[in-house]
This record gives structure tokens, C-alpha cells and sequence, in this order.
């Protein structure tokens, strides 16, 4: 997959190498009618709110859970393009961009409990404004994707509720903490699968179920999507670690620095020994100090920390291909094996 997987111009996004130059045009076509029907109905209400709710969206993004809506509708009639039809069906492109929107107001209140300043290279909507406004902004995105489920139907309605509650108990288990006597790893697993596999699977499932694909292949891509954003969050620990900031333009130890212990970290201090002892001392919370950084960077690369992540990441991949497996073949399928590829690619 191209390393640009998705680039905006003003307006214009450009879909990811899926293997097919039909698939591609379809779906950077489809991304565009999304990317439009997104703007619109953020651009909707009063001037003074408008602005704070497009900040995040104008920012950019990569729109994945998009393009993998888009994917998913390949696999029901009404999805596929040709002939006659131009565009994506209507509520294919509001099932993506109700998604979307849901993500976007996810990031403006993590911003807000991660007291972040940067998101997507601008200042985030906390930093611009305040605190209360980025939460009034996410809060008024929550509305906008709700308005736009009541003309998907029921069955949205109640699919998107449960996929609420699960994103909300993802955070709430995070900011909760690992109870004592519970394994952090398999806390983590769960909130990450909470937090970032649910949204990515409903995109999947919204998708495949908007366009009337057959139950047992909306069910497959929900799951899919389940395992592939598991995939996506530990190659992003991993690349946190040990990833050169030449080729990844982050900082190594961003998430030490905040605090946040991610999967081969939480490997790392289960060793045994004094590396594992030093490294205990040092994690006790945020590391602010670069040396202390940088000490605790070398313990964690000199750990199995990485080779257990990794493992983890081929098993939730083998689970992800399970999936893809009951689908037909074809450019979609093959599509979607490129996307999950993509993240291990990443891992250089």
C-alpha cells in the first residue's frame, strides 16, 4: 500500500492503493461524496458553533473507517458500482460519515482528558478555545451523527447505541485503571478493543448492512474490523517505541511521557530482575524528564516487549484473515487484506 494512504488536498482525498484502478476510482470517488456530505452537515447551525465543530474535520484525517465503509458496501448490491450508478447509495455515505463524525468527537474529548495542544498538526479545539468548548463541540457532533442515524433506520439506531456504550466503558475502563489483581495486559486488550476495534467494526458492519449484503458477510466484516483495529493500536505502541522519528515523525516515548503504558511497555515491566525493577521504579506515572525518557526507552528495548507485542499482533491478524475468509473473493476482499497489510508494513 502506498505510504500516503489517504491524501487531502483542499478537499480532494485520494483513496489508498486497494488493487484494483476500478476499486480506486470507486472509492476515492465515494471518499469525496463522503468528505462533502461530512462538511455539509457540519457546516449547518449557528456560524459560532460551526467553526469549532469543522475544526478536527478541516484539520484532515485519514477517513479509514471511510474507505472501510465503502469497502464493506462491495459486498451487497446496492454497494457495488457500475452501469447507471455513479454514486454510493445515500445512506452508505451517511453510515460512513455518522462513523466518522463519531470519531471526530471522540478525539475532542480525549483531547480534553489528555490535556492535549496538538491534533492532526493544528492546535486542538482545547488549546484554541477551552476546555468547555471542546466538550460542547464533541457533545454537538454526538447530535449531528444521531440526527443523521434517525434516517438510516432502527436497526442503526440500535446498533450505533451499543457501539456508544462500548466506546464510553473503553474510556471509563481506561481512566479507571487496571484493578488490583487484574492482569494490565489483558486490561489493556480490552480497553483497546473498546476504544478502537468497535468504531473501525462499525464502519465495517454499517457498511456492509447498508448496501444489504447477507447477514453472515456483515457479520464477518464487523468482526474483521473488530480484529483489525486491535492490529492497528499495538503496530502504533510498537511504533512508539521503536520507530525511527525520521520515518514516523513522532518523538519515541510520547506515551511514557504521558503517562500511558502501552502493550510492549506493559510487557517490559513484567520481566523479572533489575532491568525489570529499574524499570518499575521509573514508571510510576508520566515521565517528564528526557534523560529518564531515554533510560527507560533502552530497558523497555532491551525487554521481550516488542516480540510479545508482535505476537499478538500475528495472532489478531490470523483472526482478521479467519474472517476475510468467509467472504467471495474478489477486488473487495483483496482490498481489505491490503488495508490489514498496510499496518504490518508499518512495522518496518
Amino acid at each position: 500500500m502506498a505510504s500516503s494512504d489517504l491524501t487531502a488536498g483542499s478537499n480532494t482525498l485520494v483513496a489508498p492503493e486497494l488493487g484494483s484502478p476500478q476499486l480506486n476510482e470507486a472509492v476515492t470517488a465515494g471518499l469525496n461524496q463522503a468528505e462533502h456530505r461530512l462538511r455539509s452537515v457540519l457546516a449547518e447551525g449557528e456560524e459560532f458553533l460551526t467553526d469549532k465543530i469543522s475544526h478536527l474535520a478541516i484539520a484532515g484525517g485519514k477517513r479509514f473507517r471511510v474507505v472501510f465503509a465503502l469497502l464493506a458496501s462491495q459486498f451487497g448490491e446496492r454497494g457495488k458500482r457500475g452501469g447507471e450508478q455513479k454514486d454510493f447509495p445515500r445512506d452508505v455515505v451517511d453510515a460512513a460519515v455518522v462513523v466518522e463524525i463519531t470519531h471526530l468527537a471522540t478525539l475532542y474529548h480525549d483531547d480534553v482528558m489528555d490535556e492535549a495542544d496538538r491534533r492532526r498538526g493544528a492546535e486542538s479545539a482545547n488549546a484554541r478555545w477551552d476546555n468547555s468548548i471542546a466538550i460542547l463541540a464533541g457533545d454537538y457532533l454526538f447530535a449531528v451523527a444521531s440526527d443523521l442515524m434517525a434516517g438510516l433506520g432502527t436497526d442503526t439506531v440500535k446498533h450505533f447505541a451499543a457501539t456508544f456504550r462500548e466506546l464510553v466503558t473503553g474510556q471509563m475502563r481506561e481512566t479507571i485503571g487496571t484493578s488490583k489483581g487484574k492482569d494490565a495486559v489483558e486490561h489493556y486488550m480490552t480497553v483497546i478493543q473498546e476504544k478502537t476495534g468497535v468504531l473501525i467494526a462499525s464502519a465495517g458492519y454499517l457498511g456492509a448492512l447498508h448496501s444489504g449484503a447477507p447477514q453472515e458477510h456483515v457479520e464477518a466484516l464487523y468482526k474483521f474490523g473488530r480484529h483489525m483495529g486491535q492490529v492497528f493500536q499495538i503496530v502504533d505502541d510498537i511504533i512508539d517505541v521503536w520507530a525511527d522519528p525520521k520515518d514516523s515523525g513522532k518523538t519515541p516515548g510520547t506515551d511514557l511521557r504521558e503517562g500511558v503504558f502501552t502493550l510492549p511497555v506493559l510487557y517490559a515491566l513484567q520481566q523479572e530482575g533489575p532491568d525489570g525493577d529499574r524499570l518499575r521504579e521509573i514508571l510510576t506515572g508520566p515521565v517528564t524528564e528526557d534523560a529518564l525518557v531515554e533510560e527507560a526507552l533502552g530497558l523497555i528495548k532491551q525487554s521481550d516487549g516488542r516480540q510479545k507485542a508482535e505476537a499478538d499482533v500475528e495472532h489478531y491478524r490470523a483472526l482478521g484473515a479467519a474472517e476475510l475468509a468467509k467472504l467471495p473473493e474478489g477486488d473487495a476482499r483483496t482490498a481489505l487484506e491490503n488495508l490489514m497489510g498496510f499496518a504490518l508494513q508499518r512495522l518496518g
